[in-house]
C-alpha cells in the first residue's frame, strides 16, 4: 500500500522531488521549451491546498497537490499540481491513489470542482484523468507548459 503524507512543497524532501519531477519534464518537453515554477508553499497550506508526497519518509516516489483557485461556475474550485510519479513506480495504480486522495480531500473542504492542467504529450497522464472523470475544457489559465485543460464535478 503507497503512503501518502502532507508535506510542504518546501521542505527538502518535497523540494527534491519536485526538482526531478521538473527536470525529467524539461528533457522530455518538446521544443526544450518547459519553464520550471517551484509552487509557493502557502498555496498548499490548508484549507487553501495540500501537498502530499508518496512513499516513505526520506524516500518519496512521488507527489501531487491540490490549490484553491477562485470560485468557478460550479462553486467552489481547487486545481491539482504536480502529480508525479518516478517512472520506475509507475503502471501499479499509485498515480490514481494520490488522484483519488487529492479529490477526497477537495470534497473535505467543499469543492464542487477539480480542475488541471497537462501537456499532450503525456498520454498516461491524460487517460487517468480520463478514466477519473475528468473531462477536457477550455483553457482556464495561461500556462505555457500545457496544452490540454480538464475538469471534474465533484
Amino acid at each position: 500500500m503507497l503512503e501518502l503524507r502532507p508535506s510542504s512543497p518546501a521542505t527538502p524532501e518535497s523540494h527534491a522531488i519536485l526538482a526531478e519531477y521538473f527536470a525529467l519534464r524539461a528533457e522530455e518537453f518538446p521544443g526544450g521549451t518547459y519553464t520550471t515554477s517551484f509552487p509557493d508553499p502557502k498555496a498548499f497550506e490548508s484549507p487553501a491546498g495540500v501537498f502530499l508526497l508518496a512513499g516513505p519518509e526520506g524516500a518519496p516516489v512521488g507527489c501531487g497537490g491540490i490549490r484553491r483557485l477562485e470560485d468557478g461556475d460550479a462553486g467552489i474550485r481547487y486545481e491539482v499540481k504536480h502529480l508525479f510519479l518516478k517512472p520506475v513506480t509507475r503502471g501499479q495504480g499509485w498515480g490514481r491513489a494520490i488522484l483519488e486522495e487529492l479529490e477526497r480531500r477537495a470534497r473535505g473542504w467543499n469543492a464542487a470542482e477539480l480542475v488541471l492542467d497537462t501537456h499532450h504529450t503525456l498520454e498516461a497522464a491524460g487517460a487517468l484523468y480520463a478514466r477519473s472523470g475528468f473531462e477536457q475544457i477550455a483553457a482556464y489559465n495561461d500556462n505555457k507548459n500545457a496544452t490540454r485543460w480538464y475538469r471534474k464535478v465533484l
